[in-house]
């Protein structure tokens, strides 16, 4: 009894979260140009976006900042979670991820006022390096999170025996720290990379003139009225976003695999 209700409870769960987004997909293939009733099948609205010029140049602004960030922030926050591992006085430590946290728990609006205040005071035009700086600052605290637990999980007794096989500090890093601690690496990109295509907030405060993301994008034209070119976007980026979960998942499977096989091999 107990089973059928939690099952009846997840699948309840499941409807809620995805009837809005299939509802929205749905009506990008009406006939009509509202979402008041559904007017026969077409692709007319997947054909009007594609032949939208400006609207493929956000696209590729969105995907170009979204990597970009992800790739730079990965590094730095890679390098961070190894620095904080590595620090031995544990008020420093707790101090450095105190304030790595800040980040996480401070509501978007401050945070992009404050990134607003702050390249204003410096005069930095808004634009591609503003976003991308902002992302790129809000992003390294996750991967730092997603890195530290696999580093808290690598046994000391394995980089002591890497040292007495004389391995340098370069291959203790290529070779047995950064191999281990790939699972956290993959799962910070991935998470800083949908986080930088979900955010709105800060990209709307620090986006200027002449460059937009898909967010502050939607949220424009959302303002002016429920065009379903807006539903067929949003049926784009699920199907790419379903990619990236199957894309990531298929990297974790054959991680495992490969880890799998040489324990076979080892033993």
């Amino acid at each position: 009894m107990k089973s059928k209700l939690a099952h009846f409870y997840l699948a309840l769960v499941f409807l809620i979260l995805y009837a809005p987004i299939i509802f929205l997909i749905a009506y990008s293939f009406s006939q009509g140009e509202t979402m008041t009733n559904f007017h026969g099948f077409t692709w007319r609205h997947y054909q009007t976006l594609f032949s939208d010029a400006r609207m493929l140049a956000i696209v590729a602004n969105t995907l170009l900042i979204a990597l970009l960030s992800a790739l730079i922030a990965t590094f730095i926050g890679t390098l961070g979670a190894l620095s904080i591992t590595r620090t031995t006085r544990r008020v420093t430590r707790d101090s450095l991820l105190t304030l790595n946290n800040v980040l996480m728990v401070s509501p978007d609006v401050i945070i992009g006022a404050s990134f607003l205040i702050f390249f204003t005071l410096l005069k930095i035009p808004l634009g591609f390096g503003t976003v991308l700086m902002s992302h790129v600052a809000f992003e390294i605290p996750i991967v730092v999170l997603m890195v530290l637990p696999r580093l808290r999980e690598m046994s000391t007794s394995l980089l002591d025996a890497a040292q007495d096989l004389g391995a340098t500090t370069r291959q203790l890093l290529t070779r047995v720290i950064i191999p281990f601690i790939s699972p956290g690496i993959f799962a910070g990109f991935f998470m800083a990379l949908t986080y930088s295509l979900d955010d709105f907030a800060v990209t709307f405060f620090v986006t200027g003139n002449g460059f937009s993301t898909l967010s502050v994008e939607i949220y424009s034209r959302a303002r002016q009225g429920i065009n379903l070119e807006i539903n067929a976007l949003s049926g784009v980026m699920f199907l790419f976003s379903l990619l990236l979960v199957g894309g990531y998942y298929w990297i974790q499977q054959a991680g495992h695999k490969r880890r799998q096989r040489k324990r076979e091999v080892a033993s």
